[in-house]
C-alpha cells in the first residue's frame, strides 16, 4: 500500500507540473496581457508601455517567465492579482475556504444519499419504484446545473422566500449561533442543487456496482448460512459494491472545487470559480496561475484519498 501512495503522489506531481506549465504556456501565447486595456491606447506611448511590461517580466520570453515564476513559487511567493489589487495568496485565502464549504457540503450530503438510493435500487432490482428513481437521476443528470439553480431560486427563494437570493452572509451578518445559522440558511441552495448532481451520479454507479456484488458468490453463501438480509446488505454486499463510487467521489471533489462556476454565479458565492474566470477574462497571470496550481493539487488529493479509501473498503488493496 506504501508504494502504491507513493507511485500516485509521483504521478500527481508530473501531472501538476504538465498542468501548470500548459496553463501558463497558454494564457501567454493568447493576444494581449494584464495590461492591454490600460496601456494599449493612443494616449500612452510605446516607451511606457515597454516600461511597464518590462518591470514586470512580460517582455521576456515565455520559458524565462516560466523559470522566474517556478522559482517564486518555490519560495513560496505566487505574485501580486493585477485584478483584484491584492496578492494572489491571499486572494486566493479568500476564496478557497467558502469553495470548501460549499464543495464539502454538497459532496457528503450528495454522496451519501447517492449511495443510499444507489443501493436500494440495486437491492431490490427492477421494480416500478426503481425506474422511477432511475427515471429521476437521469432528469437530473439532463438538466444543466445553472437551470437547477435557477429553478431553486425562483422557486424557494423568490417565490416562497424561504431562503436568501444570494450571497454568503447578510449585509448586517449576526455573530455567534445566529451567524451560523445565517451561514447555513445562506449555503442551503447552491449545496443543495450540487448535491442533487452529485448524487444523481452517485446512485448510477452505485446501482451498477450493487447489481454486479448482488450476484457474487459470497453473497449467495451468506444468504444460504442464514445470515440475516439486513446483515447481507450492509456486511457483505455494501461494502463491496463502494469500490468502485469510492473512486468515483475522490475526483468528483477536485472537479466541484474548480468547476461549479455558473452555480457560484447564480447564487453570488465567493468562491474559486468566480475567481478563475475573473482572473481569465482580465488576463490576471499570477492569479490564474495560482488557480490552476491550488485545483490540480486538489485532483492529486482527491486521488490519493480515493486510493486510501478503496483500501479500507477492499483489503486485498492494503496488501497490494
Amino acid at each position: 500500500m506504501r508504494r502504491v501512495l507513493l507511485s500516485r503522489l509521483g504521478q500527481g506531481a508530473t501531472v501538476v507540473a504538465l498542468v501548470v506549465a500548459i496553463c501558463f504556456a497558454l494564457i501567454r501565447l493568447a493576444p494581449g496581457d494584464p495590461f492591454a486595456v490600460s496601456l494599449d491606447q493612443e494616449t500612452v506611448t510605446p516607451e511606457v508601455r515597454d516600461r511597464m511590461r518590462a518591470l514586470y517580466g512580460f517582455d521576456a520570453p515565455i520559458p524565462v517567465q516560466f523559470v522566474r515564476y517556478v522559482g517564486a513559487v518555490a519560495r513560496g511567493e505566487f505574485g501580486w492579482s493585477f485584478s483584484r489589487s491584492a496578492p494572489v495568496s491571499r486572494v486566493l485565502g479568500d476564496a478557497l475556504p467558502p469553495t470548501l464549504l460549499l464543495m464539502g457540503t454538497a459532496l457528503l450530503l450528495g454522496g451519501l444519499a447517492g449511495v443510499a438510493l444507489g443501493a436500494w435500487q440495486g437491492w431490490r432490482g427492477d421494480t416500478a419504484r426503481t425506474r422511477l428513481a432511475t427515471a429521476a437521476s437521469l432528469l437530473v443528470l439532463s438538466t444543466p446545473e445553472f437551470v437547477l439553480a435557477l429553478l431553486l431560486v425562483m422557486g424557494p427563494a423568490l417565490t416562497l422566500g424561504l431562503f436568501p437570493i444570494g450571497g454568503m452572509r447578510d449585509d448586517f451578518a449576526p455573530t455567534g449561533i445566529a451567524g451560523l445559522f445565517d451561514l447555513l440558511h445562506h449555503l442551503a441552495l447552491p449545496a443543495l442543487t450540487l448535491a442533487l448532481i452529485v448524487a444523481a451520479v452517485v446512485a448510477r454507479h452505485q446501482r451498477r456496482a450493487m447489481l454486479g456484488v448482488m450476484r457474487a458468490d459470497f453473497v449467495r453463501a451468506a444468504r444460504a448460512k442464514g445470515v440475516p438480509e439486513r446483515r447481507v446488505l450492509l456486511r457483505h454486499a455494501l461494502r463491496n459494491a463502494l469500490v468502485p463510487v469510492l473512486t468515483l467521489g475522490g475526483l468528483l471533489f477536485p472537479a466541484l472545487v474548480s468547476g461549479a462556476v455558473l452555480v457560484e454565479r447564480v447564487f453570488a458565492w465567493p468562491g474559486m470559480g468566480r475567481v478563475m474566470v475573473d482572473a481569465v477574462l482580465r488576463r490576471d497571470y499570477p492569479l490564474v496561475g495560482g488557480a490552476v496550481l491550488i485545483s490540480s493539487l486538489f485532483v492529486v488529493l482527491g486521488t490519493v484519498l480515493a486510493d486510501l479509501a478503496v483500501a479500507w473498503a477492499d483489503p486485498r488493496q492494503r496488501r497490494a
